[in-house]
């Protein structure tokens, strides 16, 4: 393993919300959606920029408006600028509470990398990644921070970003960041203001949890190794479109409704297990888990799509592991019908306490049977790649926490229109078999 370069700070402030954050002190209570994520370890995103220096892209400026940008940007999603706690008076119940004077850590710093080294879809030492994260406690605390990493010879531009689940899921963070890139004078409309009005969430529970919360070893399926890679891999729409005629010809009987999401990870769910070590074995079921947004879905009236918080269900679902390792059709039909059906169920099951104590008995179950759990994370519903603070849409973006989960990161591809791309982070040895399995799969594919 190459040695791992040094991070170098230069900076750190608090960016405190600018108007029309509230001027006096406030609470968001957690609702039942919320609380599940309390143990979670924080979700960490980074995204690259190329820089040209000389051509208008000076990074004082640069950094300069990224801070007075995100200071906009908070004043809508000002409780990103507060700190979770428990609420005064109770030992079981949390709340998001902003007072005037907080604000978001904001770090500069300068790596000594080539951002086309790190931006690339080949296998990259995830300890080389890392250092572009900044830091964020498990548990009660600050919710977000974020930094500006400065790469080799100004000729990048990281910007990392860490989260606490519990405070919102991934449609309200993203929508952060849209807010954000739009008020740094891109040109794009902002997306409309969130909605914090967290009584639209029926909560009988009050937001007491109504089973023992997962512990954050719970919420870290694997454990990274010292030399975890991370790579990207990508379906264009006509390879999505190929699996999708695949399923349906394979199928004897009623074909599962493939949908692109649906084969994507179908596709790599297969390409996954054939990977294992232990794919060749006969016995056993294996897990996949990965979420489902519930704001239309939820009762007696669906709730805004700019809704501020958590309301995200489980969908999972098992399935034989031979039959997911089979070669070419049969591996695929299983893992899209599995897939399919996981969205099938999930959709029926409406967020409510009770449902979600009992995702969390089923994801402890699958977790306990030790057949193994591949989870997913991101959406390309959530157009990351649009993400443009005035210098250029993002050469890439990962999502650096499922290093530690181990966990599918999905996007929408930079590459092509209606393709999908996937982040894997495993050990090296995983990485170079599926890289194998993947690439095996995706020659059959185009010989069909």
């Amino acid at each position: 393993m190459a040695p791992i370069l040094e991070l170098s700070v230069l900076e750190s402030a608090v960016v405190a919300p600018s108007p029309p954050a509230p001027e006096t002190a406030c609470s968001l209570p957690l609702n039942f959606f919320d609380v599940f994520w309390l143990n979670s370890p924080p979700v960490e995103r980074v995204f690259f920029y190329g820089l040209t220096p000389g051509t208008g892209h000076d990074i004082t400026t640069i950094l300069s408006n990224l801070k007075s940008s995100l200071s906009q940007a908070l004043g809508a999603f000002y409780p990103l600028a507060g700190r979770l706690r428990l609420t005064p008076g109770t030992n079981d119940r949390y709340e998001l509470h902003y007072q005037p004077g907080d604000g978001v850590t904001f770090t500069v710093a300068k790596y000594d990398s080539d951002v086309d080294d790190l931006a690339q879809d080949e296998p990259r030492e995830v300890a080389k990644i890392l250092p572009l994260v900044p830091l964020l406690p498990v548990g009660v605390g600050p919710v977000l921070t974020v930094q500006a990493t400065v790469l080799r010879s100004g000729r990048g531009l990281a910007v990392g970003l860490a989260l606490h689940h519990a405070a919102c899921d991934g449609a309200s963070s993203t929508r952060f960041l849209h807010t954000w890139a739009a008020a740094a004078g891109t040109g794009t409309g902002a997306p409309p203001p969130p909605v914090l009005d967290r009584t639209l969430v029926e909560d009988p529970s009050g937001g007491r949890p109504l089973y023992d919360l997962p512990s954050t070893d719970e919420m870290e399926y694997v454990k990274m190794a010292d030399n975890q890679l991370f790579a990207t891999f990508t379906l264009p729409k006509e390879d999505i479109q190929l699996v999708k005629d695949v399923v349906v010809a394979a199928a004897s009987a009623r074909s599962p409704r493939c949908t692109s999401l649906v084969a994507t990870f179908g596709f790599i769910w297969s390409c996954y297990q054939q990977a294992k070590d232990d794919a060749a074995s006969n016995g056993g079921e294996t897990y996949f888990v990965f979420p489902i947004d519930q704001r239309s879905r939820m009762k007696p009236d669906p709730i805004p799509d700019e809704y501020f918080g958590n309301c995200v269900g489980a969908a999972m679902q098992a399935a034989p592991k031979n039959q997911l390792a089979a070669a070419g059709s049969d591996g695929l039909l299983a893992a899209c019908t599995a897939v399919a059906a996981a969205i099938e169920r999930a959709v029926g099951e409406l967020g409510s306490p009770e449902m979600m104590a009992l995702w969390m008995e089923r994801i402890r179950e699958a977790s306990a049977s030790g057949g193994g759990v591949l989870s997913v994370a991101g959406s390309p519903r959530f157009r990351v790649y649009d993400v443009d603070f005035g210098f250029g849409r993002p050469a890439k973006v990962e999502i650096v926490s499922v290093a530690r989960t181990g966990a599918m990161a999905v996007a929408e591809s930079r590459q092509s229109g209606g393709g999908m791309e996937v982040g894997m982070s495993l050990p090296p040895a995983g990485m170079q078999r599926f890289q194998t399995c993947f690439h095996d799969a995706m020659t059959w594919l185009h010989q069909q």
